[in-house]
């Protein structure tokens, strides 16, 4: 990956900021409850693009691919099913909640217009 581009340094600001929540809640500190709640749902679209971004890009050998808006919509729909729909039908852990669902589409426009807006380093 480029590393002065914009989706990355997202990727790595996002990736830090979700481990750290995650670290947080395992040891039980006490977080705003959009923390709490929301935020690694927001944060796991663009984390996930990103990584199929790269490794697509490295299959076939093309730095200046993008992921179509299909596919975007494609991967926020799979999460929402799997995430609200699936899991909290067949584990108590889960609970189906309608914010998520919205926060995994932010989080796909948020990669969407970083992708878009990047220019691409040979």
């Amino acid at each position: 990956m480029e590393n002065n581009t914009c989706i990355v340094k997202y990727f790595w600001f996002s990736t830090f900021v979700g481990t750290l929540v995650y670290c947080l809640q395992q040891m039980n500190v006490k977080l705003p409850s959009f923390v709490q709640y929301y935020l690694n749902d927001f944060l796991i679209i663009p984390i996930v693009l990103t990584i199929c971004l790269y490794v697509v890009r490295k299959l076939k050998g093309d730095k200046t691919y993008k992921i179509s808006i299909y596919y975007i919509v494609y991967i926020c729909c799979g999460y929402a099913i799997f995430f609200e729909y699936y899991l909290p039908e067949i584990l108590d852990r889960y609970t189906s909640d309608v914010i998520d669902i919205i926060l995994y589409f932010a989080g796909g426009g948020v990669f969407y217009f970083f992708q878009k807006n990047t220019k691409i380093i040979s």
